[in-house]
């Protein structure tokens, strides 16, 4: 099976759908990228393109609100928080700091722009 994204006008994820590779072979009988964003195209109406499990194909699985970054060939989530950077060799977004590396475990603070412990919780 082969799946493929589409794209509204700004490159964001609007679906995702999965294609029989019977239906996307090239006219010498190879599965083809091109025959699938022409049939999905052609069914769907838009633009398409293929997206992996895998990450064969633009570094992740795209998902509904996902961007597309032609220049990096790669699916970018959304970003979580403003001050979040991308990293664009894994295309994932990260914070300004690096979290804490012991055993406790930490949350974003958007407003502190940095890593808060979270509180332990409270036996019942």
């Amino acid at each position: 099976m082969a799946h493929f994204a589409q794209l509204d006008d700004n490159n964001k994820v609007t679906q995702v759908i999965t294609v029989s590779d019977n239906d996307i072979k090239s006219s010498v009988g190879n599965e083809s990228e091109e025959a699938g964003k022409e049939l999905c195209s052609r069914l769907f109406g838009g633009k398409w393109i293929q997206t992996s499990f895998n990450g064969k194909f633009r570094k992740r699985y795209a998902g509904i609100g996902y961007y597309y970054d032609s220049k990096l060939d790669a699916f970018v989530p959304p970003k979580p928080f403003e001050s979040f950077i991308l990293n664009e060799e894994t295309c994932m977004w990260q914070a300004p700091k690096p979290r804490p590396t012991d055993d406790k475990y930490y949350f974003w603070d958007e407003s502190m722009l940095d890593w808060k412990e979270m509180p332990s919780p409270t036996p019942s």
